[in-house]
């Protein structure tokens, strides 16, 4: 990833340091393990649609309300309007893969939290109010970069489960759209993150980010035994 600003070098050291290594941890977890070892259980491929679709729904009410309030304002609005936009199908997307696992719409909307996924959401939700805009950049550079590496690692590999091609539109998604998101926060966290106090809030928020995804698939393939 290239970004061109006074903080490259900063954004490249944050990528190579803290995210990737945080994303093999990922990927090296008993979720991903299970995956790739096609032992991986309907429950907890469930528990995956689930818990992401609660994290969707909560994302998307954030940009509605960030929108909102940023009315005033049309730059602030068309970038929290454009976040709602690019979210708006995910949820779907998470049902459509459930609905091939057998679940219908009560078990997604009468489902209870599991501990590290509600810990992951509400750090999402923190990023998106009470931080910095570099900050909130870091959780997205964070978030979606991981999230663009796990879809690429479920769209190899749950097709030998049976898994539908149509109910793999989630991940198909992600493992693409995601590389150009990533792109753009690192160029925004490049601009933005230019002194060593804001420079040490965007490192903290990937490091945290990185232990928020990885307790919420432990979370998962805990609760969902």
């Amino acid at each position: 990833m290239s970004t061109d600003a006074p903080a490259k070098a900063f954004v490249d050291e944050v990528i190579n340091d803290i995210i990737e290594p945080g994303v093999e941890r990922l990927l090296e977890s008993r979720y991903f393990a299970d995956l790739r070892a096609g032992t991986l259980t309907k429950r907890r491929m469930q528990g995956f649609a689930i818990q992401h679709y609660r994290h969707n729904m909560a994302i998307l009410k954030g940009f509605a309300l960030l929108a909102v309030q940023a009315a005033p304002r049309n730059d602030l609005f068309r970038v929290y309007a454009g976040g709602l936009n690019e979210e708006i199908t995910h949820p779907d997307m998470c049902k459509k893969f459930g609905f091939a696992l057998g679940l219908n719409d009560d078990d997604f909307e009468n489902a209870l939290p599991a501990y590290g996924c509600l810990a992951h959401t509400a750090a999402c939700l923190h990023d998106m109010y009470l931080a910095t805009p570099a900050q909130m950049r870091a959780n997205a550079l964070s978030n979606e970069t991981m999230v663009q590496r796990y879809s690429t690692e479920f769209d190899d590999h749950l097709r030998s489960y049976g898994i539908p091609e149509e109910a793999m539109e989630f991940f198909v998604v992600h493992k693409g759209a995601d590389i150009e998101h990533t792109e753009r926060a690192a160029n925004a966290i490049a601009q933005l993150a230019v002194t060593d106090e804001e420079q040490e809030r965007v490192r903290a928020v990937c490091r945290n980010m990185a232990k928020f995804k990885l307790g919420k698939f432990e979370s998962i393939y805990d609760e969902y035994a």
